[in-house]
């Protein structure tokens, strides 16, 4: 979750991390009011990757979620720049926990939602395509993106994922398993009135909330730093469904404040035409 201070045949393919240095416990990589989350569970969760030359390793900057074979979605502010080189990003999918021997997939593109400025103005979604498809297997699995008619309400029994902080600017410690969370749906009305009555956010001649964002969490349960880009997931008819981006926040499951994720909703058919054209 980014935090604003102020304001289906499957192939391997990859190259394998490098043990991290001691250093990386320095890393923004935990869910707020989790637990362990159990191999296999969310086989569509991935690490986003960044080579560290100060640990000489592939470090953990973001989550994401598995939506096809070859593609994976994750938030815009995941990436430093629009033409980044996406050469410069690994994928780690099927594992709990964050660093060892491990294959890294490759990124071949990356596309950054055209009307993405920063996340608290919405379209903070992001496509990666993988240079070759993930070997999908128990622990390797798409999500299913949510439907256009999907409305996802507070009565939905809902499920964010991630390895970052456990508390505000509190790190995973090691050894970064993944961690996971049950919290509720909150209504875009509700949470815009939260959000409006914060001092730091009371701002009565625009919309905090937009209706391309999703807000969940609540005290003591919620995404935090770390987080971001990776799902927040909803069951429906005993199958999962991708609802919600890790977005952005103030704090992370401070009282009254909940998280705030890109509705999926909004974006399939952007989705989707990135990938059918890619077939």
């Amino acid at each position: 979750m980014l935090s604003l201070l102020f304001l289906t045949l499957c192939l391997v393919g990859g190259s394998v991390a490098k043990p991290p240095a001691p250093a990386i416990k320095k890393d923004l990589v935990g869910i707020v009011g989790g637990q362990n989350a159990a191999k296999g569970k969310w086989p569509w969760q991935v690490s986003l990757k960044m080579y560290s030359y100060y640990s000489s390793a592939w470090v953990h900057i973001c989550g994401g979620s598995l939506i096809h074979p070859k593609w994976v979605l994750t938030a815009a502010h995941c990436i430093h720049h629009r033409n980044t080189d996406p050469s410069t990003y690994r994928v780690l999918a099927g594992e709990i926990y964050l660093y060892g021997d491990q294959k890294l997939l490759t990124v071949s593109r990356i596309i950054v939602h055209p009307d993405f400025v920063y996340a608290s103005r919405g379209a903070d979604v992001a496509l990666l395509q993988l240079a070759e498809p993930a070997d999908c297997s128990g622990n390797v699995q798409p999500i299913r993106l949510s439907s256009l008619n999907n409305e996802v309400t507070q009565k939905d029994e809902c499920w964010v994922t991630g390895w970052g902080a456990l508390r505000y600017y509190g790190w995973l410690p090691p050894p970064f398993r993944l961690q996971e969370v049950k919290v509720q749906v909150v209504e875009n009305s509700v949470c815009e009135q939260l959000y409006q009555k914060a001092t730091w956010y009371h701002h009565d001649d625009r919309r905090i909330i937009f209706d391309d964002m999703l807000c969940a969490g609540s005290e003591g349960r919620d995404s935090c730093q770390g987080d971001s880009g990776g799902p927040l997931v909803c069951k429906n008819s005993d199958s999962w469904t991708l609802v919600g981006v890790v977005s952005w926040g103030y704090g992370c499951g401070w009282r009254d404040l909940p998280g705030i994720y890109a509705r999926v909703q909004s974006y399939v058919p952007w989705i989707k035409q990135h990938i059918q054209s890619s077939s």
